[in-house]
């Protein structure tokens, strides 16, 4: 894929920022305005400048605003849906940057039982629900599906690995590679009670960034044991296990309140330093190693 001419110039870090992290349903309310009330969606720029963007959850909307700002003239960008839950891909009718004719977004998700991804994205734009369809995005829009295994290039030297993870209906984690920076994204992924699902530890390997669902406590997810989502002692314990440098706590519960994911986050650092509850707007940065 051809870099975007904006970006040209190689960075020395890749770049992940955080435009939503609530899963389920947006949130917004005076309980929730410090880590933030939309659905997923996380900004990467790599360091050879690749803008990569995972889930189009309501927080694609306000990246959207900002893309355009930012790149009046034409923007090349690679679109990576992990699954097709609702949660995940609402925000994709207002992403402003479809709208633009010059504009290529690269869109990748997985085929469902007997739908093609282009039928489920145009799918939750039909006239009952709004008043204009996928055929309305004028940008270029190529939408691909992936497989299980697979591994994507963006880019020189951006690698995607592709894996099948555990959720109801399934869903697909991603550990993004260049230039030595690694990022694995592995959210609405569930644990069975057998232990640690050994391909999520595989995905974040040494990882200089896990972002992990957190949906639960560890009671709450022994109530919700079969909604395929991980409780923050989970997703500590794969970033113990696996060595990565820094953990993400992601995809936030619909009821819980700043102060709750705060108090999370206080107890999460004490069993692995490096554990933070993922904010909106916040950016971390990744140096980059030759």
């Amino acid at each position: 894929m051809e870099a975007s001419p904006a970006v040209e110039a190689s960075t020395s870090a890749m770049k992940v920022r955080f435009w939503g992290v609530r899963g389920g349903t947006p949130v917004p309310g005076p309980d929730t305005v410090r880590v933030g009330g939309n659905t997923p969606c996380v900004e990467v720029r790599t360091p050879d400048g690749d803008l990569i963007i995972l889930d189009a959850g309501s927080g694609i909307r306000p990246l959207g605003l900002a893309l355009q700002r930012e790149f009046p003239e034409r923007m090349i960008c690679s679109l990576l849906i992990s699954h097709t839950h609702w949660d995940h891909i609402q925000g994709f009718p207002f992403f402003a940057p479809a709208r633009r004719r010059h504009n290529r977004i690269v869109i990748f998700g997985e085929k469902r039982v007997d739908e093609h991804l282009e039928q489920i994205l145009a799918g939750q734009m039909r006239a009952a629900y709004l008043p204009f369809t996928l055929e309305d995005m004028h940008a270029d829009l190529l939408i691909k599906e992936m497989r299980d295994g697979e591994t994507l290039v963006i880019g020189n030297h951006t690698l995607v690995d592709v894996r099948s993870l555990e959720h109801p209906g399934g869903v697909f984690g991603f550990r993004i590679t260049n230039r030595e920076c690694v990022l694995t994204y592995a959210t609405d992924v569930g644990h069975g009670p057998d232990g640690l699902d050994q391909r999520v530890v595989d995905l974040a390997r040494s990882a200089d960034l896990l972002i992990h669902d957190a949906q639960f406590s560890a009671k709450q997810k022994a109530k919700y044991w079969d909604w395929g989502h991980s409780s923050w002692e989970d997703a500590a314990r794969v970033a113990i296990v696996a060595g990565v440098k820094r953990l993400a706590l992601f995809h936030h519960d619909i009821l819980a309140t700043d102060d709750d994911l705060e108090e999370v986050e206080r107890q999460a650092q004490a069993v692995f330093p490096g554990a933070f509850v993922a904010r909106e707007g916040i950016e971390i940065v990744i140096p980059a190693r030759e």
